[in-house]
């Protein structure tokens, strides 16, 4: 199956799109349409800062909510910040 290509709306580029809608929800269907797989992969890199450096229980409705609100300001706002105390790691 040919990759569906879309215009990324965080990289500004036509690049493929994601392979199905990650989540049944008017943001799920937004990120299926405008969001490339390398834009989501750059997103499950900083959720994972998020959720340790947030300490979230990504279980908990507050810690889903938060995540959501990270999420739409990532792809589709001023990007997500990360937390006051963060330290990105020397490479």
């Amino acid at each position: 199956m040919a990759d569906r290509i879309i215009y990324c709306a965080k990289l500004k580029r036509k690049l493929p799109g994601l392979d199905e809608v990650p989540f049944d929800n008017e943001l799920g269907r937004k990120i299926y349409d405008n969001i490339s797989q390398l834009a989501w992969a750059q997103w499950a890199e900083h959720l994972k800062m998020i959720i340790n450096e947030y300490r979230l229980n990504p279980a908990t409705l507050e810690a889903q909510e938060l995540i959501m609100k990270q999420m739409d300001a990532f792809f589709f706002g001023e990007g997500a910040a990360p937390p006051p105390e963060y330290v990105a790691p020397e490479r």
